[in-house]
Parts: C-alpha cells; sequence; structure tokens
C-alpha cells in the first residue's frame, strides 16, 4: 500500500496528481526548484523538498536528487507526471532499485517507445500502419517532410522541410532543440501530412493482462506541432476508422506489455490510419478522457501501481469534453514566451467546468519552464453545447498581468471549420491572421474609454486635498482632460470631461457614461447597458467587461529620452538566454540572415536581420540572460 508519493514534476500536474492522493488520504511530497519556490504546487503538497538550480538540467531532470528528496522524506512511491523524466526508462529503473515503488509502466516498455525510431519498428511488427522514410536516402519525391526528435514530443526538435536544398540546415537545427531539451539529439524524418488529423486513444492497462481502451481524443488544433485544443471523443469520425484506431492502441499496449496510463497517437489521412508514437505517460489533455468516462486516472494509476486489478469493464464514454491550453506566449507575435507577475487570475466556476492550473494571482511566470499556465475544460452532454459553454467561460475569465494566447481561444471555438468539426494539423497556420485579430476595435475603445473614466474617479477619490472637487474638473471651461493608452501597436487618447459631478465623453461615437464609482463604470452603448470593472495596477489598467479583460498601458505625457533606442536596433522579442550569435561587429548582412538564437520556455527562436546592411553594434553574447526589449544588435542598412 502507497502511503506518501514524491511527485517529480511542477505546476498544474504536480498539483493535479496531488488532488487526487488527498482523496485517497496519500501523503505528498514537492520537489522544487529555486525559481519555484514560491509556486502554488509547492504549497499544495504536505512536504516540500528544495533542488538548488533553476535550470530543468539542474533540478527537474535530476533523478538521483529527487530520489534523494523521496528518501529525505520516508516517501515509498514516485510519480513522473508528464515531461522532464516521465519517460526515462533510467529514471524508472532508478526509482525501483531504490526500493520505491514507481507509478508508471514496466521501464522496458518505456524504453521500447522511448525512441520513435524503435517504436515505429516495434509497431510495424504488430501489425499497426507507421509512416517512414530514410533519412539517409530522401529524394524530392519525398516532399513535403517533418524532421522529429526521436526522443522527445511537445513540439520541439520539429521542422518542416519542403526543400532538398534546407534538408541538412533543418536537420541540424533540429538535432541542436532535441540536445537542448532531451538531452538526446536523435532525430529522423517522416512525411508531413499537414490536412490529416491528430487522434489519439487513451489506454490503461494492469499487471494482470487487462487492458482498457477508453475512447479516443482528436488533437489537431496545434501551434508548432504541440496541442492548443483537444477533444474526446474525436469529432465526425466514420465508426470504422474509430474501430481501427482503437484496435491498434490495442495492439500497441499489448506488443510492449503495458501496464498503466498511456496514449498510442495517430495520424488520421483521409480513410487512413497512421502510427505516430506512444507516450507512456499520463498526457496534458487526460481530464477529457476523464471527463467522458467518469474515472479518476491518476488514482487508476496509483492503483495499477500497487499491483490491484482493473475493475470489471471499460466504461462507456458519454458526452462531450474540450480542453484549451492556456499559454503565456503572444500568437500575435509568432507565439513569443512571455514573462512576467499574474495580476488576476479568476476563472468562473460552474458546472461542466474544469480548471487544472499552475497559476494563481500573484504567481512569477520566469523563463525556465514550459509556457503552459492552465488548462480549462468543460463537460457537457454534446460538443455543440461543451463549445458554448467553455466559450463564456473565457469570456468571463479574469486574467492579467501577462499576455496570453486566451484571444486565440476563443476565436477557435467560435470559428465556423472548428465548430464544424473540420479539423487538421494545420488549422491554426491557415486561420492565424484571422484568429489573432483580437476584440473588435469598438470593444477595445470602449475599455479603453472605462480605463480612463475608472482612473479619473480613483484619482478624485484618493487624492486627500482635491477629494471635493469632482474628477476632471477644469478651470478653463471646455478644456476636456485626456488619459492616453496603448495595447500592443494601438493607442487610444481618450477624452472626458465633468459637467457637475458627472463624467462625460463622446470619445466613442454612441457610447454615454452612466455611473462611474468606485471601480465600477457603466456606459450604455445606444439601448445596451454594459457594466465594465477597473483596476489600477502598477503601470498597467486593467479593465473587465462584458467582451472579456483587457489590459491597458497608460502613455506618459512625457517620453524619458534614455528609454528611446538606435534606429536599427534588433531587439529581444522575449526574456531569454541567448544560445548563439551568428555575427560579428563589422558583420555585412542581408534580410533574413540569423543574427542571435535565443531560448526561452524550451524553445528556440532566431533573431534575423530585418534589412541588407552591417552590423555597427553587437551586445549579444552566449550564455547571457536578457529581457524583452533589450538591444542585441544594431544594424545600419545598406544606402
Amino acid at each position: 500500500m502507497i502511503r506518501k508519493i514524491v511527485v517529480a514534476n511542477r505546476g498544474e500536474i504536480a498539483r493535479r496528481v496531488f488532488r487526487t492522493c488527498r482523496e485517497l488520504g496519500i501523503a505528498t511530497v514537492a520537489v522544487h526548484s529555486d525559481a519555484d519556490a514560491g509556486a502554488p504546487f509547492v504549497a499544495d503538497a504536505d512536504q516540500a523538498i528544495r533542488l538548488p538550480g533553476d535550470a530543468p538540467a539542474e533540478t527537474y531532470l535530476r533523478g538521483d536528487l529527487i530520489i534523494e528528496a523521496a528518501r529525505a522524506a520516508g516517501a515509498d512511491a514516485v510519480h513522473p507526471g508528464y515531461g522532464f523524466l516521465s519517460e526515462n526508462s533510467g529514471f524508472a529503473r532508478a526509482v525501483e532499485a531504490a526500493g520505491l515503488t514507481w507509478i508508471g509502466p514496466a521501464p522496458e516498455a518505456i524504453e521500447a517507445m522511448g525512441s520513435k525510431i524503435g517504436a515505429k519498428r516495434i509497431m510495424a511488427a504488430a501489425g499497426v500502419p507507421v509512416l517512414a522514410v530514410d533519412l539517409a536516402a530522401v529524394t524530392a519525391a519525398d516532399l513535403p517532410l517533418l524532421v522529429k526528435a526521436s526522443a522527445g514530443g511537445g513540439g520541439r526538435g520539429m521542422r518542416i522541410v519542403e526543400s532538398l536544398d534546407r534538408l541538412a540546415e533543418q536537420v541540424a537545427r533540429a538535432e541542436a532543440e532535441a540536445t537542448s531539451a532531451f538531452g538526446d539529439g536523435t532525430v529522423f524524418v517522416e512525411p508531413y501530412l499537414p490536412t490529416a488529423r491528430h487522434v489519439e486513444v487513451q489506454v490503461l492497462a494492469d499487471r494482470h493482462g487487462t487492458v482498457w481502451v477508453l475512447g479516443d481524443r482528436d488533437c489537431s488544433i496545434q501551434r508548432r506541432h504541440q496541442k492548443v485544443v483537444e477533444e474526446a471523443p474525436a469529432p465526425d469520425l466514420p465508426d470504422e476508422t474509430r474501430t481501427a484506431l482503437h484496435a491498434f492502441a490495442r495492439a500497441a499496449a499489448e506488443a510492449v506489455s503495458y501496464r498503466g496510463a498511456g496514449t498510442v497517437e495517430f495520424l488520421v489521412h483521409r480513410d487512413r490510419v497512421f502510427f505516430l508514437e506512444m507516450n507512456t505517460r499520463l498526457q496534458v489533455e487526460h481530464p477529457v478522457t476523464e471527463c467522458v468516462t467518469g474515472l479518476d486516472l491518476v488514482a487508476l494509476q496509483i492503483a495499477v501501481a500497487e499491483g490491484r486489478p482493473l475493475p470489471g469493464r471499460a466504461p462507456a464514454v458519454s458526452g462531450h469534453a474540450i480542453e484549451v491550453r492556456l499559454y503565456a506566449e503572444d500568437p500575435a507575435a509568432d507565439f513569443a514566451p512571455q514573462t512576467g507577475r499574474v495580476r488576476t487570475f479568476e476563472i468562473p466556476g460552474h458546472a461542466g467546468v474544469r480548471v487544472d492550473s499552475a497559476i494563481e494571482a500573484g504567481s512569477e511566470v520566469t523563463v525556465h519552464y514550459d509556457a503552459m499556465l492552465a488548462k480549462i475544460i468543460a463537460y457537457a452532454e454534446d460538443r455543440d453545447a461543451a463549445i458554448r459553454l467553455l466559450d463564456d467561460t473565457l469570456r468571463r475569465g479574469r486574467l492579467h498581468g501577462i499576455t496570453t494566447n486566451l484571444d486565440l481561444l476563443r476565436a477557435v471555438l467560435t470559428d465556423d471549420e472548428f465548430v464544424a468539426g473540420r479539423m487538421h494539423t494545420t488549422l491554426l497556420d491557415e486561420r492565424l491572421s484571422r484568429w489573432t485579430g483580437g476584440p473588435d476595435p469598438r470593444s477595445l475603445a470602449k475599455a479603453a474609454l472605462a480605463a480612463a473614466l475608472g482612473q479619473a474617479s480613483r484619482a478624485a477619490a484618493t487624492a486627500p486635498v482635491l477629494s471635493r472637487i469632482p474628477a476632471a474638473w477644469r478651470n478653463a471651461a471646455g478644456q476636456p482632460r485626456q488619459r492616453s493608452y496603448r495595447r500592443g501597436s494601438e493607442r487610444y487618447a481618450v477624452t472626458y470631461s465633468s459637467i457637475g459631478r458627472r463624467l462625460v465623453s463622446d470619445f466613442v461615437e454612441g457610447v454615454d457614461v452612466i455611473d462611474v464609482r468606485g471601480d465600477q463604470v457603466v456606459l450604455s452603448d445606444g439601448p445596451v447597458r454594459e457594466t465594465y470593472r477597473v483596476t489600477v495596477a502598477g503601470d498597467a489598467v486593467d479593465v473587465d467587461g462584458p467582451s472579456g479583460s483587457v489590459s491597458l498601458e497608460p502613455v506618459p505625457t512625457f517620453v524619458d529620452p534614455a528609454e528611446t533606442v538606435a534606429q536599427g536596433s534588433l531587439l529581444a522579442p522575449m526574456p531569454a538566454a541567448i544560445t548563439a550569435v551568428a555575427v560579428e561587429v563589422g558583420a555585412v548582412v542581408s534580410k533574413g540572415d540569423p543574427i542571435v538564437v535565443l531560448e526561452a520556455m524550451k524553445m528556440q527562436h532566431t533573431v534575423t536581420a530585418p534589412t541588407d546592411g552591417t552590423v555597427t553594434a553587437l551586445t549579444a553574447s552566449v550564455g547571457r540572460q536578457v529581457v524583452a526589449g533589450a538591444v542585441l544588435a544594431v544594424i545600419e542598412e545598406k544606402s
């Protein structure tokens, strides 16, 4: 019987495991890096042990330190979560050799499926169809190709190749990213099927020969080959395709004598099915399967690890569940990772809504780990109802302090192709400009108006000497007050005045000010009355209204000359570590040439020359940590 579990992970999956442990009466131990010392998952555990350092290689990838932590805490089992060491057969063996229970599949199964190259051979022998191209014998007829890391997942170490003259370069980049993310630079290639669907099957097996197939999930909405939206069951699959997927998944599990929870991933291209990989762990998207089956997969993982048989038959799938992944990234800026302090994080509670989060108000998002902040899941009797519930939940959510993909997620959920169930793995790329358009301009203008009115009211209320003077009062008649804001590239110069003790504004045509009191601003847009909540937070003004949440940056009246940068400056698009510098001062470069390679949240980003010219200054150096907006180099444009 397991009595105390160390979770060899962090963030929302650590919190998720701790939640089930509490329900089962099992004590919990968190391990944490220095950067995570104040993270919510650490507070959720009964005990916590520090892993000195910040980088994953120093902390969450140090299996020896995690085993030492388990011994120090008197734990008798280790749950690996997902990512980090969850699919490391050497770590699994070390856990078992230390006399601890490994809550996962046998090390032999992890090893067999851990190499995607080896896994394809095993699946082919088991009669499961696979995609395969010999990297040493690629021809133009094989194009387009997808380069993939053999040891990893999550979109890291992946590159699309559309011409043979780019193959060597893309293989080298994939190898570098795979080495950084997984410690193994082995890559392979397979045919790239951009209009295929990504469908996976959840399996669960015990030590007594029982294998459950727990339905399927569609994970086709992806960015950079990493999932963004997942749902169960996969919509609009022909019965014969679904039956084949389930049969192939069972064959995959039986081929490696699998035990515990695992996922078999496939590409579905028209009426054909191809094996992609088997993830020998719990998946990020496991909540949608839990919703439609009524199971607790973590509890079942623990039961299997204790040697108990699966109870009876696998439950039938009922209803529909959809999950969205909330990332700290800017979709409009090529999904650049974002860091900072979360000021507000409130997702309204509903029946049928589940939130698995790594953060809460006050959490600090750093450059060291994955960009996923939370998963929001909606469950309803059918797909349309689940979509509507999830979109409304996101609309009502309050999230401020850091740029996220929240608007993109809402755009996906309301897109005609998604609603119709016509998804494929490149749909996000095709619709990106539409999905990153953000709120409509009128909604943003009303939010800016609410921000100005709320700030004016707050300033009048908090200034002791002026508290009896109406907000925006002027001793010169006809001189309105102005407050300016920016949101990305958009600028809003909001004018308003005080008549008597009422604030008025004609900034948005057809919109009148009804009331301004405390943090509440009430506007009328024609016959429609709308209430906004305005929060002034340091250098930002947060506005929550009927269309969702908006954060605006006040624009100062005077600009500090020290904040200006030289023309031709290349700025860091995100906080990151510099991993490569491709030029020297005096180098002549062409538009598109790589200048600096950055790494943040386990992804690499290449900063390229915006124009033909000469490098006249270079502040970037390998190993240096930079903040967003830091000058990396200056390129003088060729005249």
